[in-house]
């Protein structure tokens, strides 16, 4: 009895494990179709693109290589029911009705995050409020206890999204943003965030076959991002926590199996990664995120002004970060972007190099003609993200090249 007891219970898991959900990866701006690719690179099904996420389906073992592999992802959301609502009430009765029970025990905690457009609901906090006394009156009434609210680190994330009259209600089985890799203990002023640092590197279409440099890189976000991103190293890979870790059916054994998949495909890198940055504070604090993320051995971190560094020979990427106007105070933000140009030029030839920056005006004085542009969004400033092929060639060549500039 014993022994088929065991057999059904574990039936039971592979089962849940298998079964088909339908789940929500959000991520920044301008980077839903790398999410999409890094999705579809893992097996999810019924992708689709929305504002600033991807939907998709897939089983359990699908939500935890998500979380734990995805570079592009901010958090990943499990859609547990969908609903309409007429007013606040139909909003508490909902929330008072659901099965909450099968999710959350009395004595453990939960939080409530709440996203609202439309004419029904205008306030995400009031949302969050009702749905909390509906959620906590149903424990009460059935138990007596009602569990608390823990708005830092709960067992629970709910999500609640409503457009007009539609409600979906999700569970984060992220907990902290993905972008919080678990290696940068410190950061100069205003760091990329490490997904856009991520979706950034992906839309070069870099493959890792050739040099990777940041010639003003800050606390070092883009090279350790690459560094991961050549060596196969899982973006999860110095994180301790995740939101579904605590969840009822948490499958700890499908979760060990997941991360040893992963691990064993750490691999080496063949090529040159290097970061750069004038301020010997930044590379002060570059160094002791490298040194946090085990990769100071394969990533080379120089205290240069960028018109000095003398990259290596071969093909290669350069993608930076330049200071614009509305991030960071220049004395002479003008000079800087023509000193790119120039420097572009005569030191990086055979390079591709990629430039990010909200401000156009500046990003026109580098002087060469762009052969890619993209927009993509650093928190709430659109960017552009823009390519210059470094060829080689005559000084003629070289004037004529900066004469056709041109980022319209």
């Amino acid at each position: 009895m014993k022994f088929n007891r065991f057999r059904l219970s574990l039936s039971k898991i592979i089962n849940l494990n298998i079964e088909t959900n339908t789940y929500l990866a959000k991520t920044v701006s301008g980077l839903e179709a790398v999410l999409a690719k890094e999705l579809e690179q893992l097996g999810a099904e019924n992708i689709e693109l929305l504002t600033r996420a991807v939907q998709f389906t897939g089983d359990m073992a699908l939500l935890y290589k998500a979380n734990y592999v995805l570079r592009t992802a901010l958090r990943v959301l499990k859609k547990i029911s969908t609903f309409q609502l007429e007013n606040e009430m139909a909003l508490y009765n909902m929330m008072n009705a659901f099965p909450w029970e099968e999710y959350l025990t009395e004595n453990q905690t939960f939080a409530i995050d709440s996203v609202v457009s439309g004419s029904t609901f205008t306030h995400s906090l009031f949302v969050s409020q009702k749905a909390k006394d509906g959620l906590v009156d149903r424990f009460r009434s059935k138990t007596g206890i009602r569990p608390s609210v823990d708005t830092n680190n709960p067992d629970l994330r709910i999500n609640i999204h409503i457009y007009n009259q539609d409600c979906t209600l999700s569970i984060d089985s992220s907990g902290d943003s993905l972008h919080k890799r678990g290696y940068r203990t410190a950061v100069d002023k205003a760091p990329l965030n490490e997904v856009l640092a991520a979706g950034l590197i992906q839309l070069t279409g870099w493959q890792a076959n050739s040099h990777f440099i940041d010639g003003m890189c800050g606390s070092a976000t883009l090279p350790i991002e690459a560094a991961m991103f050549a060596m196969k190293i899982p973006a999860g890979y110095f994180r301790e926590e995740y939101g579904f870790i605590k969840w009822n059916d948490f499958d700890e054994l499908l979760w060990k199996n997941i991360v040893d998949e992963y691990s064993a495909k750490i691999c080496d890198f063949d090529f040159e990664i290097w970061g750069s940055d004038h301020s010997a504070k930044a590379i002060s604090i570059a160094q002791e995120n490298v040194r946090k993320a085990h990769l100071h051995k394969d990533i080379k971190l120089m205290h240069k002004e960028f018109d000095k560094i003398q990259p290596p020979e071969g093909d290669g990427i350069m993608i930076i970060n330049p200071p614009y106007g509305e991030r960071l105070e220049e004395s002479d933000i003008e000079g800087l972007y023509m000193m790119v140009g120039d420097t572009l030029k005569h030191n990086f030839r055979g390079y591709k190099a990629w430039v990010i920056s909200s401000d156009l005006p500046v990003l026109k004085l580098i002087g060469l003609k762009p052969s890619k542009k993209l927009i993509v969004f650093n928190g709430p400033l659109e960017c552009r993200f823009v390519c210059f092929d470094i060829f080689g060639g005559t000084y003629k060549d070289m004037k004529t090249e900066k004469a056709r500039g041109d980022l319209s």
